[in-house]
C-alpha cells in the first residue's frame, strides 16, 4: 500500500527502516508521549510488530518519506485497539469490533511544517474511503497540544478522557465517526 500527497510518500514499513527511526526514539522530548526512549534493539522489535500489524489487520503505520529527496520523516498511520482492555494490535491479534487509531510521530526537525497534518489527512481519507471504516480515533496525551491541533485539523473532536488508561500520561480520545457501543 502506498499513499502520496503533494509533498509526501506514505508506504508500508520495512524492517530496514528501523535505523532511520533510532534518533526519534532516543530523543526524550519526541518519545515523551509515546512510550519513552527506546534502544536500537527495542526499535527493531517495534518495527517487526509494525510490519506484522499490516499482515494481521491489512492496515497499520506508514513510513513517511519526503517526496523531493526520500528522507524518512517519521510514521503516520493506524493501530487497532481493544476498546475494553486497551490492548493494541502490535502485541495481540485482536478480534473485531476494535477501535482504529490514527496517529503520527515525526522527527523533531520536521515539526511545525504541516507534514503530520498532510499525512494524517491522506490516511483519514484512505481509511474512510477505500477501507470503508466509519470511525477513526486518536489517543492523545492531554498535555500534547501539537498533536491535539493535528487531530482537530483532520476533523476529529474530543470525545472523552480515556478510562483504564494504559499510558504514562492522562490521555483522551479524539474521534471522527460514531462511538462503538461498549
Amino acid at each position: 500500500m502506498r499513499l502520496e500527497t503533494e509533498r509526501l510518500v506514505l508506504r508500508e514499513p520495512r524492517l530496514e527502516d528501523a535505523r532511520a527511526f533510532d534518533a526519534f526514539w532516543q530523543d526524550e522530548e519526541m518519545s515523551r508521549f509515546v512510550g519513552g526512549v527506546k534502544t536500537p534493539e527495542e526499535v527493531d522489535r517495534m518495527m517487526e510488530r509494525t510490519v506484522r500489524h499490516w499482515e494481521w489487520f491489512g492496515i497499520g503505520n506508514f513510513t513517511v518519506e519526503r517526496r523531493d529527496d526520500g528522507v524518512i520523516l517519521g510514521r503516520v498511520g493506524f493501530l487497532v485497539w481493544n476498546p475494553q482492555t486497551w490492548e493494541n494490535g502490535h502485541r495481540v491479534q485482536l478480534e473485531e469490533p476494535y477501535e482504529t487509531e490514527l496517529g503520527w510521530k515525526l522527527g523533531r526537525e520536521h515539526w511545525g511544517k504541516g507534514y503530520a497534518t498532510e499525512a494524517a489527512i491522506s490516511c483519514r481519507d484512505w481509511a474512510l474511503g477505500e477501507c470503508a471504516l466509519t470511525r477513526v480515533i486518536s489517543l492523545i496525551a492531554l498535555e500534547n497540544t501539537p498533536s491535539i491541533r493535528v487531530a482537530e485539523r483532520i476533523g476529529e473532536t474530543f470525545e472523552r478522557e480515556l478510562e483504564n488508561n494504559p499510558f504514562r500520561h492522562p490521555a483522551g480520545i479524539w474521534a471522527l465517526g460514531e462511538r462503538i457501543a461498549p
